[in-house]
């Protein structure tokens, strides 16, 4: 069956672009257009673009009708129009990381990971804003200007990968690489109603790709759905030879996987700690999600969450000490070209003892054990909301204007960080509204390369809802 067709072209998800264009139903130059048409009447007020290689997309877009014309045959997502966060390197082009300090830096290599984009026929359109640096959960920057959600232009739009969740949401493309350290892909996934997938740690190269902290970087997309994360995730996850930490294992089909069929899935919801301080409106709409996915089959079992205290020390403590040795040069000679924010808390990870950082990688194995025996054992998913209270505004969560924010701007990571120490593969699908209609998001998390259990649960999810079809009036 042909994929559906919108009358406005830009509306179509990633996979459905990709397969009207196989089946012969748009041209790949007229869903660039739609695209770059979005980006043209919108993009000032939400400011998500960093780079747009206007041209190069269209000449690649026109050279993929002519090739398909010709009948030859194409990728898995040919026709299909991308950005992704500034930190991403491709040869020969700017990649800013978000930053003053590499405003012109130029890299030699291109990401092992848009490589198997290109490959695949994905059309890159260019670069995205994100937090400086990848360091903060909100999306602030103060050398590109904020990114604005755009439900709502005064709302922050979750970080670090700002520009993708805002994109995507807006409909300026139809997918985009996010990272992930501490939520950054989840994060802008839940606050602009998208969805997001950090895989399992080593699932996906790094290489060419700006680190942030070694023991916890991810490479993921935000989409639409979660078909589009299965598809995207099959060509862009496996083992690199270039990236000695990427996983040997074998890459399933993860979109043959989505069977729509959850009948005995057992889903685990973990209280206490992912719902201490939560929002109403927010516990309403996870609620809500829960009922949906028992109507589709599934079990639910409120459990005693494993102590996640010291899992959420230790994932700061590794972030922390290990960005300070990535940014230790540019420190000593650019450290007014930081914002406030980044080299105070850069500063303070040089004073975070060794023995401490020791500690917090040895105890990740034992803790994980734990976290599985207690949480996943007789269970194939662990569900929680994304995010515990209503999105903030960019004002409450503005720390280089007013410190006293810190709080309120720490507290927007606190379910999403657990899952990098644990490694664990997570999807955050959106699944509601709060009650001043901004998105609410449902975090599901399973065991080591159970990347398809949380696949199949977020598409059976969404093949009855249609919270991922809403679009933000811009």
């Amino acid at each position: 069956m042909n994929a559906p067709v919108s009358s406005d072209l830009a509306e179509l998800s990633m996979t459905e672009a990709a397969d009207a264009f196989a089946a012969g139903d748009i041209k790949a130059e007229a869903m660039v257009r739609a695209c770059l048409a979005r980006i043209d009447a919108h993009d000032a007020k939400v400011n998500s673009v960093i780079r747009l290689d206007r041209e190069a997309a269209l000449a690649a877009a026109a050279a993929q009708d002519k090739a398909r014309a010709g009948g030859t045959a194409l990728g898995p997502l040919a026709g299909a129009p991308m950005m992704h966060k500034d930190m991403y390197y491709r040869a020969g082009k700017v990649s800013t990381c978000g930053s003053r300090i590499r405003k012109d830096f130029v890299p030699q290599v291109t990401a092992t990971v848009l490589e198997r984009l290109d490959a695949a026929g994905a059309i890159d359109m260019g670069t995205l804003n994100m937090a400086e640096f990848a360091q903060n959960p909100t999306g602030h920057n103060a050398h590109f200007g904020h990114c604005h959600n755009p439900w709502d232009l005064a709302y922050c739009t979750g970080g670090s990968s700002s520009g993708s969740g805002a994109g995507v949401a807006a409909r300026f493309f139809t997918a985009a690489l996010g990272s992930d350290t501490g939520g950054s892909i989840r994060l802008p996934a839940t606050i602009c109603g998208v969805t997001g997938l950090k895989a399992t740690q080593t699932r996906v190269s790094r290489h060419g790709v700006m680190p942030l902290s070694f023991s916890c970087d991810n490479v993921g997309p935000l989409v639409r759905t979660a078909r589009d994360a299965a598809r995207f995730l099959k060509v862009t996850a496996g083992q690199d030879p270039k990236d000695p930490t990427s996983a040997p294992e074998d890459v399933p089909d993860y979109e043959a996987a989505l069977t729509g069929d959850i009948k005995g899935l057992r889903i685990a919801v973990c209280e206490s700690y992912f719902f201490d301080g939560a929002d109403a409106p927010v516990v309403a709409a996870f609620e809500d999600a829960l009922k949906v996915l028992a109507d589709r089959g599934a079990s639910i079992t409120r459990v005693k969450a494993p102590s996640m205290q010291a899992v959420a020390a230790y994932v700061s403590l590794v972030s922390r000490t290990e960005s300070p040795a990535i940014h230790a040069n540019w420190m000593r000679e650019y450290p007014g070209d930081y914002a406030i924010h980044l080299s105070s808390r850069i500063y303070g990870g040089f004073a975070i003892p060794g023995h401490l950082y020791i500690e917090a990688l040895s105890r990740r194995g034992p803790l994980l054990k734990q976290f599985v025996a207690e949480a996943l054992t007789g269970f194939d998913i662990v569900a929680t909301p994304t995010l515990r209270t209503r999105v903030p505004t960019l004002a409450e969560t503005d720390i280089d204007a007013d410190p006293a924010n810190w709080s309120r701007f720490m507290a927007v990571s606190a379910n999403t960080r657990p899952f990098n120490y644990l490694g664990l593969p997570t999807l955050s699908v959106p699944c509601g509204f709060d009650d001043r209609g901004l998105p609410v998001g449902l975090q599901l998390a399973a065991r080591p390369f159970a990347e398809a259990t949380v696949l199949r649960a977020g598409d059976a999810f969404q093949r009855v809802t249609d919270w991922h079809r809403k679009s933000p009036v811009l």
